[in-house]
């Protein structure tokens, strides 16, 4: 079982105390948000040599390894996927910068939020602006593959403050309009529950037709996951049923309180779920 947890659930002082839970709940699988990564570099997407050498260094101490990364447009201003020429440029650069990054450091999976840099303006057709942004998907999936990496997309809903790409359902149709090797799609339970998909769960894994590359155990707002280790014991049997075999990974904001013990009652939870699942799944 492939088992993760995004950086954005800790400070970035916490990191190895989180490490070391990770490795002790047997999760071998770091999701980054680089301006955490590498909190006080001038740059978190083009951090020193020397934070690169010691992140590598931390992770292998704790026999993780970097697999996912998020907030791909941290530090980019005036970045919109249906803006201007300029704003748009903007999007495709930042992001560019985070296929690099993810090619320096191995990464091979990039989660596409922002909702807030996707919104489609009124008057809009959404064909148009369908047609628009799988163009520069498709841009954007030819570097992520020469980085040996894929983008996907993932579902924020309407609440997230986003008007494109708020269901699962219709992101995965457009992922496969995108039809691009290196365009995939994150597959997200918070987006799931928000939308009441939930009983949807495994058609919606068929409805992508293998473009799934990546899991995020979430629920509504970030709020710790999972809230019901039993509906996620239910949906991921599904997925493993199905075939996925990529990984899982604990998307959560960082508590406001009690965070690490937070932290691990979560790594604890997921990983008998997961388990629990994958059982359940062979055993059919």
């Amino acid at each position: 079982m492939k088992l993760a947890i995004s950086n954005i659930a800790w400070a970035p002082q916490d990191a190895r105390s989180v490490y070391a839970m990770m490795q002790a709940r047997g999760f071998n699988g770091l999701e980054i948000a680089p301006g955490l990564a590498f909190a006080g570099q001038e740059d978190a997407f083009v951090p020193s040599p020397e934070a690169e050498a010691a992140f590598r260094a931390d992770l292998a101490e704790f026999g993780l390894s970097a697999v996912s990364m998020q907030s791909l447009l941290f530090g980019v201003v005036g970045a919109k996927l249906f803006g201007s020429a300029d704003e748009l440029a903007a999007l495709e650069r930042g992001l560019e910068r985070a296929i690099a990054l993810a090619g320096r450091l191995g990464i091979g999976n990039l989660v596409f939020g922002s909702p807030g840099n996707r919104v489609i303006p009124e008057g809009m057709p959404m064909a148009d602006a369908r047609a628009h942004a799988a163009d520069l998907f498709r841009r954007l999936g030819d570097k992520a593959q020469a980085a040996g990496t894929v983008l996907a997309l993932e579902p924020n809903p309407a609440a997230y403050g986003t008007n494109f790409m708020t269901h699962v359902a219709s992101a995965a149709d457009f992922t496969l309009m995108v039809d691009h090797p290196a365009i995939t799609l994150n597959y997200d339970m918070g987006a799931l529950y928000m939308n009441d998909e939930q009983d949807q769960a495994g058609a919606l894994y068929r409805r992508a037709a293998g473009k799934v590359s990546h899991v995020h155990i979430s629920e509504p707002q970030l709020a710790p996951a999972p809230a019901d280790a039993a509906s996620l014991q239910t949906i991921a049997a599904d997925l493993i049923g199905q075939g996925y075999d990529k990984w899982f990974s604990i998307e959560m904001r960082a508590p406001a309180a009690d965070g690490l013990a937070i932290i691990d009652q979560c790594l604890a939870a997921t990983a008998d779920a997961l388990f629990s699942a994958g059982s359940a799944a062979h055993a059919q």
